[in-house]
């Protein structure tokens, strides 16, 4: 029987609206509140009743679309009711609560998600955190496992993540997760196993013993990712070689995985039931297949975490278990389309969600593209491996040609090698690895034999990273350029003639090739990052590019990773940035220097210019110049010059090693129309008067990278006052254990005139020496789930006192980005 008519297929024009106001909503920058709410509900209703009378499923679009945002709006607002009171933030709480979720254990301790008990919590203290606890370079005691009730005593804050241009949006993370707060663990108390969190203490356990098999070897890692969802259990660099080859989707639990296990599933179900011939009697082999194995599916994606593609699989399979046993049939686009409706209704803010996008657009390029014949005679076990084989190929074809552009959307690449990397690791894993790591939860010694295959894919996999040209960067582009690359990819793998589909290439041009904006000659911009407690500072010319000062590590001791991998390689991956011509590292201090191997790997740097004592490892990395006072150059009309240190301050022993900012470099930028950027990395009073003394004419300018992160023992009166800036620019990260900046020195600067923009409140902020315009990123992208800050308009002075909040150096970090 086929569905079909307008009044049946109203259900579509419904989904489709919903999907549409929702889209609408998590793009906004604030919550309408209940009585828009109320507004948009009672319009909806009188569209539908306009509908109804009408019969025009464009009333019922319409209505849908209002529906759906209102009720996004509502659950945001429910969300964010649910917050830290922000007088509560950094103050010491004790607290008990329940583990859930799949802890997460690293080198310097572990994270983990608590829900906490009501009875007896201050009021303003959410229900849900997301906690660190830090181990001091061992593990804890008593490791937290899901279901545990303890009692901790903790320092929260307000969730809040770097905002960047293109970057990612940790404060979506933890807001799509339900996390009103984060905070570090200052002492803890075991108090019970509640057996609450079952799905989540049975996925440790199965963890804990895969780990005990295999040991902390990547095929673990691999493995706790297959079987259990634990994607966090795979190594940094294994990671790169799964994106570089394309390949990284096959160790996410794809729908792949789910499905296959779901056929596994059903046949085995199937054939146990045919065992029994009274059994048949009460329900038919079939029907009990087909459920049994959507059982499975299900089983398997809760095991797994539940992410979107799991979500997208099981209610795909769920549908067609529905539609056959009513004897329906839908086409695959309302299959896909329900499904999507179904997703959302979950989790708004999937849509958000890379994964959602590349999951659902994947399938909808099969169903664009066509499936193999299903009538295909099969006349022997070769002709029919041999149709097998032009479906997969087919297939691996259509997925990795029309999911090229959104792969560039969402992350700036593209692997050249993924066709040929995916014909080898599809079979690894699907046929092989998945198998053995499911399997393996019943039979542990299973696992060993993942051993060899893990090992030989992954030695293929890294052979083919390490070729030329084995992925692109491209930068991001336009909107409308990305809609005609995707318009492209699709009609590239459309079953169309060859000829028809050749005419979409140009169409791909505006992206592979874009047109970027850039500085005119003898004009600059900066763009200094917003990388937490450290410097890092992006110049750019008309045709150059120089970085200044390369972020902080993150963690304890830069487990969690660094600026430069997570920060500033895919934000110069966006812009465009290919190579740096130049080079900055101010000084060995890690919230200066802690992103510099993520740099280097990433990119080609024509010079270094430091002040690192000699034996310094970064120094070998590249051609290498000490930034020395009175060292000059031009490039495309701007002129560069250090002012500091001198060359006796570099031939002073240990100085260096021992008293690392007071050799800081400190770099003057001027433009052909004569505005001035100085930047001066850590320097302390006794160098700022040494540059007054000696520099006074020089100093002036209009944008001030403030010394030393706005230290009380910095940014002395007589060189503010010799500096005159307009601009006064704080990059240190939020409640920072140093203070920084000082209130004092933010009364200096208040008094002076100056603006002073604090990375925690702006982001990113953005200056054109061209126009004197500058724009910070948080007013340029204001979404509701991020935390209020009152940002200047750009160019314009505050009227009230800066934001001296505190900021801090794990501000990235923790918790870990998922």
């Amino acid at each position: 029987m086929q569905t079909s008519g307008r009044g049946r297929g109203g259900w579509r024009w419904a989904a489709a609206g919903g999907l549409l106001g929702t889209a609408w909503q998590v793009q906004q920058a604030t919550l309408v509140g209940a009585q828009g709410r109320w507004l948009a509900v009672g319009v909806a209703l009188g569209l539908l009743a306009v509908g109804v009378v009408r019969r025009s499923a464009v009333w019922t679009l319409l209505a849908a679309a209002l529906l759906g945002g209102a009720l996004t709006d509502w659950r945001a607002g429910l969300r964010l009711a649910d917050r830290l009171d922000p007088r509560l933030e950094q103050q010491t709480l004790t607290l008990t609560g329940v583990v859930v979720g799949l802890p997460v254990l690293r080198t310097d301790g572990v994270r983990f998600d608590l829900l906490v008990d009501r009875a007896g919590a201050p009021s303003g203290v959410p229900s849900r955190l997301g906690l660190a606890w830090f181990s001091g370079g061992s593990t804890p005691v008593a490791l937290p496992r899901a279901g545990q009730r303890w009692r901790l005593t903790l320092r929260l804050r307000l969730p809040d993540g770097p905002v960047n241009p293109h970057g990612f949006d940790a404060t979506l993370a933890l807001f799509e997760r339900g996390v009103g707060a984060v905070g570090t663990v200052q002492r803890a108390e075991f108090l019970a196993d509640t057996g609450d969190a079952a799905v989540d203490r049975l996925r440790q356990t199965l963890r804990d013993r895969l780990h005990q098999t295999l040991g902390d070897t990547p095929a673990a890692g691999l493995l706790a990712a297959l079987a259990v969802g634990d994607q966090a259990a795979i190594e940094r660099g294994d990671w790169a070689v799964l994106r570089t080859t394309g390949v990284a989707h096959l160790v996410s639990i794809s729908g792949l995985h789910v499905t296959l296990l779901g056929w596994l599933g059903g046949v085995v179900i199937g054939r146990c039931w045919r065992l029994r011939s009274a059994w048949l009697l009460v329900r038919p082999a079939p029907v009990v297949a087909r459920w049994g194995g959507l059982a499975v599916a299900v089983g398997y994606a809760l095991l797994a975490g539940w992410g979107v593609p799991a979500q997208r699989t099981v209610l795909m399979l769920a549908i067609v278990a529905v539609l056959r046993s009513g004897a329906w049939r839908w086409s695959g686009g309302r299959i896909l389309l329900a499904a999507a409706a179904g997703v959302v209704l979950l989790d708004p803010w999937a849509l958000l969600q890379a994964g959602f996008w590349l999951s659902f657009v994947a399938v909808a390029l099969l169903v664009l593209g066509g499936a193999p014949p299903s009538s295909v005679l099969q006349t022997g076990w070769r002709s029919h491996t041999l149709v097998a084989l032009r479906g997969l190929w087919r297939t691996q074809w259509v997925v990795t040609v029309g999911l090229a552009p959104w792969t560039v959307l969402f992350f700036q690449q593209v692997s050249l090698v993924s066709l040929l990397a995916n014909a080898v690791a599809i079979p690894a894993v699907t046929l092989l690895l998945t198998p053995l790591a499911l399997l393996g939860l019943v039979w542990a010694p299973l696992w060993g034999g993942a051993l060899p295959v893990v090992e030989g894919l992954m030695t293929v996999l890294q052979t083919m990273a390490a070729w030329p040209w084995a992925s692109v960067h491209l930068p991001a582009v336009p909107l409308w350029a990305q809609a005609l690359a995707v318009v492209a990819a699709a009609w590239l793998v459309a079953p169309l003639p060859l000829g028809w589909r050749l005419a979409g290439v140009p169409l791909l041009l505006p992206m592979a090739w874009p047109a970027l904006p850039v500085p005119p000659p003898g004009e600059f911009e900066l763009l200094a990052a917003d990388i937490g407690q450290g410097n890092a500072v992006l110049v750019r010319t008309a045709h150059h590019h120089l970085l200044y000062d390369t972020g902080p590590a993150y963690g304890r001791h830069g487990e969690t990773g660094n600026a430069g991998e997570r920060v500033l390689v895919p934000l110069l991956h966006a812009m465009g940035v290919r190579r740096l011509d130049h080079l900055v590292i101010t000084h060995r201090d890690t919230d200066h220097s802690g992103g510099a191997p993520a740099i280097f790997q990433a990119l080609p740097v024509g010079l270094l210019h430091s002040a690192l004592e000699p034996e310094h490892p970064l120094r070998g990395r590249a051609p290498h110049q000490r930034c020395t006072a009175g060292t000059r150059w031009i490039r495309d009309g701007v002129a560069f010059e250090f002012l500091h240190p001198e060359a006796t301050d570099h031939d002073r022993p240990g100085l260096a090693v021992l008293r690392p900012n007071a050799v800081s470099c400190v770099l003057r930028i001027v433009s052909a129309g004569g505005r001035v950027a100085l930047l001066t990395g850590d320097i302390g009073v006794e160098q700022e008067l040494r540059l007054v003394i000696r520099q006074r004419a020089q100093l002036r300018a209009d944008v001030l990278l403030v010394p030393h992160h706005g230290s009380g023992s910095s940014s002395a009166l007589h060189f503010l006052n010799s500096v005159a800036p307009r601009w006064a620019i704080v990059q240190a990260g939020r409640h920072n254990r140093y203070g920084h900046p000082a209130p004092a020195v933010l009364a200096r600067y208040a008094a002076q005139g100056a603006e002073v923009v604090t990375t925690p409140q702006c982001g990113a902020w953005h200056w054109r020496s061209a126009d004197a315009a500058a724009v910070c990123t948080r007013s340029q992208r204001p979404r509701y789930w991020q935390r209020a800050e009152s940002v200047p308009a750009a160019g314009v002075p505050p009227q009230d006192g800066p934001d001296i909040a505190k900021s801090s150096p794990n501000a990235l970090h923790d918790p870990p980005r998922p």
